[in-house]
This record gives C-alpha cells, sequence and structure tokens, in this order.
C-alpha cells in the first residue's frame, strides 16, 4: 500500500515535472532586470522528441516544441 503523504505537490496538482519546471523557469525570467531578462526570455522555447514505444522498440520519434505563447 503507498502512502500518498510522499507524492510532490507538482504531481497531486495534476502537472508532470516537465510543466512544473516550465512555470518555475518562466517566472525566474519574469523576476530578472533588465537587460538579462530580454536575453533570458529569448533563450525561453524548448524542443523536445516524444517516442512511443511497442513491443519493446520506439516508434518514430515526434518533435515537439514547448513555450508559453503556444
Amino acid at each position: 500500500m503507498a502512502s500518498n503523504a510522499a507524492v510532490p505537490f507538482w504531481r497531486a496538482a495534476g502537472m508532470t515535472y516537465i510543466t512544473y519546471s516550465n512555470i518555475c523557469a518562466n517566472l525566474v525570467r519574469n523576476c530578472l532586470k533588465e537587460p538579462y531578462k530580454t536575453e533570458a526570455l529569448s533563450c525561453e522555447k524548448v524542443h523536445f522528441s516524444i517516442s512511443k514505444w511497442t513491443d519493446g522498440k520506439p516508434e518514430k520519434p515526434t518533435i515537439r516544441s514547448d513555450s508559453p505563447e503556444e
């Protein structure tokens, strides 16, 4: 029997860790003063690939982009 006491709050809120870390990074970027804020906001777009696995083998990966504007 698993205890819910050890569940991280981002998981309890129904988020993935990636979503949680993106929210935190966005908050930090927005707290910066100029000129650092502009520089950090220009680097905020993230690209990643997702592969589904079937029968122990990866299928063709899809490239995704994740940014607050999308």
